[in-house]
């Protein structure tokens, strides 16, 4: 096996279906843009490259002799690599296979078709793809979850066929790399939105190229789809790609194998640092850790125009396109400051000299902020904040002054933010749904998840500042931690594993969610008593737990039945509960519990990196034995990727190896490791701490790296 994977190591298993099945539709990204695969053999939508979006436009649908593809119920077949789709499917006398991929260094995406006459007579083969646009270039951050887009005009060109949006700022070419026939579609322009229920795409026209086939042949066409902030922008892409669309589905291939590489290379040339190679006999766990790097290196941005230089989107292909989520960052916070710290501490500068109290996110277009208030932003910026110093090394970042003043004031502000929040009691209230799951009703108020960060938040803070030789600041700050964690402790609901959330006028809610098992158990595990440690294992095994994944919410609870979204709720899970889960039960003092659950979880890592949610087998079937993408349309409205993937990586160094650097010390602690109990002779090699390369062995043994 090998140790750094390759575009093969990362493939999803075959996904067949029906036109409209329950199945949530893949993305491609290059970096500079993203698009998504639908069902058809050709179909493509959401086709963004920043600063042009087109919204969920969808284009390229393919007829086969004048009938649409979708309409003979032929099963289509995709099979996902980081590099390209593949979708296959068979009608009387012809298999078709395309393969699509966004182009290396282009803002386009190409699809390479082929069609073989599996019949016994030659015949004259149509195949038709009716193209569409939305191209739309905003002044604005895209602040909405679906990116803008507005109508297009078409003109009909050689093989092509050109759209521009009303003020000529956004631009799609669309054709094939072969002699066809270019209709516009005769369609007169709708004046204006359509209801509901009434109308769908507006079409430009159709591009319809005729195959010639002698039995047992095969022939083949390039389609192409370009975009610009230019005519000539968009019409010299899309001529350097038609040029060799083989070529180019080759040149993706190379591309993804180089990145994968540079992403465990010390030294390398795409990242501004690199993770650590697993040697490990565990399939299960290598998998794993594989899944939560590919899922962040997936969301790598580089278009021009993004005003970080490079940022790490947080969904895609759906939604939210060009935001990076504060939430969603810090769970793949270690990944980011070991894979690539220069983009980490411009994002963070970034973060710090705005308001983290009005905004979930913000905008790479514009450095704007994006959404509502999340309650865990003065947690997760800590732990951003953390996670970079200590395995960094870079101290300087505390003296620096983002939003005019040394950002260990900020630590110190985030850390004290929970006393602005307290109601009647000595907790912090962090308000109704929105800022919280969201998805859960009963998730609300004074939780026991982010008072329990509070209380790490203080400690960690403290850690930094006695580095620093604050002691007296420091000294404050563990005093204040201790004389709130007492009040955290009594949410818990003895005997059950489960903690209640306190409302404002102190009636206490129960609440059987597995983000109060995570959090608490990763912040403080150690001021529970054992009784409360085991109970809380029982409960996260008897309720939470699945064979390959997890409900968030127990089905036990009485709000399972308020919503069906499957990150948060019973039928489901978000990509990162069960890897902060996993943390969980190792600091609970269970690691063994985390290690018996490591394959059925590993099964789940075969659909692409990690969805936004994935369903519970209970709710929807597994799909080869991985728990099932949740798909985008209503009412899961679930994105296929999430970059909170990194989660995983985070699992293996931190919990399983046990790696935790200590800011301002040169000792690199590994005593909570678990891995022997799973492989002992398992090594981390070429992990990086500050300008040190180590290996870290299974029995806590660190050495320099050869």
């Amino acid at each position: 096996m090998r140790l750094i994977p390759n575009v093969d190591d990362l493939a999803a298993d075959p996904v067949t279906h029906h036109y409209d099945d329950m199945i949530a539709p893949s993305g491609l990204t290059n970096f500079l843009g993203t698009a998504r695969v639908d069902h058809d053999l050709t179909a493509i939508s959401a086709v963004a490259f920043p600063p042009v979006s087109q919204g969920l436009t969808r284009t390229a649908a393919c007829f086969v002799d004048d009938r649409l593809l979708e309409s003979y119920g032929a099963p289509v077949t995709h099979e996902w690599r980081p590099d390209r789709v593949r979708r296959s499917t068979s009608l009387p006398g012809l298999d078709l296979v395309t393969d699509t991929v966004c182009a290396p260094g282009e803002t386009a995406v190409a699809i390479d078709v082929r069609v073989t006459n599996t019949g016994d007579r030659a015949r004259t083969v149509p195949v038709t793809l009716t193209l569409a646009a939305g191209a739309a270039r905003s002044a604005d951050a895209w602040l909405d979850a679906v990116a803008p887009e507005e109508r297009n005009r078409a003109t009909a060109g050689d093989a092509r066929l050109t759209f521009k949006n009303h003020a000529g700022t956004a631009w799609s070419v669309q054709g094939v790399d072969t002699d066809a026939d270019v209709r516009l579609s005769g369609i007169a322009p709708a004046a204006g939105e359509h209801e509901v229920g009434i109308g769908g795409i507006e079409r430009g026209g159709e591009v319809t190229v005729r195959l010639e086939l002698a039995p047992g042949a095969t022939a083949r066409f390039g389609y192409v789809h370009a975009v610009g902030t230019t005519e000539d922008a968009a019409r010299s892409a899309f001529d350097r790609v038609a040029a060799d669309v083989p070529s180019t589905v080759q040149g993706a291939e190379a591309f993804w194998n180089r990145q994968l590489d540079a992403a465990f290379q010390p030294g390398n040339t795409e990242f501004s640092g690199h993770l650590p190679v697993l040697e490990t006999s565990s399939d299960a766990l290598r998998r794993l850790y594989w899944w939560g790097v590919l899922g962040v290196v997936w969301f790598r941005r580089d278009f021009a125009g993004n005003v970080l230089g490079r940022s790490y989107d947080t969904l895609m292909p759906n939604y939210w396109a060009t935001t990076t989520f504060i939430w969603d960052y810090s769970l793949s916070s270690i990944t980011h400051a070991l894979l690539d710290p220069e983009p980490m501490r411009r994002q963070l500068t970034h973060w710090i000299a705005s308001d983290i109290h009005t905004h979930f996110g913000t905008s790479s277009l514009t450095g704007g902020p994006v959404g509502r208030w999340y309650s865990v932003n003065d947690y997760a910026m800590t732990r951003l904040v953390h996670d970079y110093l200590r395995f960094t090394r870079d101290t300087g970042l505390l003296d620096e002054t983002p939003g005019g003043r040394p950002v260990r004031e900020h630590l110190r502000d985030w850390a004290l933010a929970w006393q602005s929040l307290r109601g009647t009691g000595p907790l912090a209230d962090y308000g109704e749904i929105d800022n919280l799951l969201e998805c859960v009703s009963s998730y609300t108020h004074e939780v026991a998840s982010l008072n329990a960060a509070n209380v790490w938040n203080l400690r960690t803070v403290a850690e930094i500042l006695a580095a620093q030789g604050d002691t007296d600041g420091a000294a404050a700050l563990a005093a204040e931690a201790d004389g709130l964690v007492e009040a955290v402790a009594d949410l818990y609901l003895p005997g059950t594993g489960y903690f209640a959330a306190r409302q404002p006028d102190g009636t206490r809610v129960p609440v059987r969610h597995v983000y109060d098992f995570s959090v608490v158990g990763t912040t403080i595990a150690a001021d529970l008593d054992e009784p409360t440690r085991r109970e809380m294992v029982e409960f996260f095994q008897e309720e939470l737990r699945t064979e390959v994944w997890l409900r968030s919410l127990s089905p036990w609870d009485p709000d399972a039945s308020f919503s069906p979204r499957p990150d948060h709720q019973w039928n489901g899970a978000y990509p990162a509960w069960p890897a902060d889960a996993a943390r969980s039960l190792v600091a609970l003092g269970a690691p063994e519990v985390a290690i018996d659950w490591l394959p059925g979880l590993a099964r789940s890592a075969n659909q692409g990196p990690p969805g936004q949610a994935h369903f519970t087998e209970e709710a929807v079937p597994a799909l080869n034995g991985g728990a099932r993408k949740a798909p985008p349309q209503l009412p899961y409205i679930i994105d296929w990727a999430c970059s909170s993937a990194g989660a995983y990586a985070a699992l293996v160094i931190e919990s399983f190896f046990g790696v935790d650097p200590k800011v301002g010390s040169d000792h690199l602690d590994t005593a909570r490791g678990c891995i022997a109990d799973l492989d002992p002779d398992a090594v981390l090699r070429g992990l990086r701490i500050g300008d040190r390369l180590v290996d870290v062995r299974a029995d806590g043994t660190v050495t320099d790296a050869v």
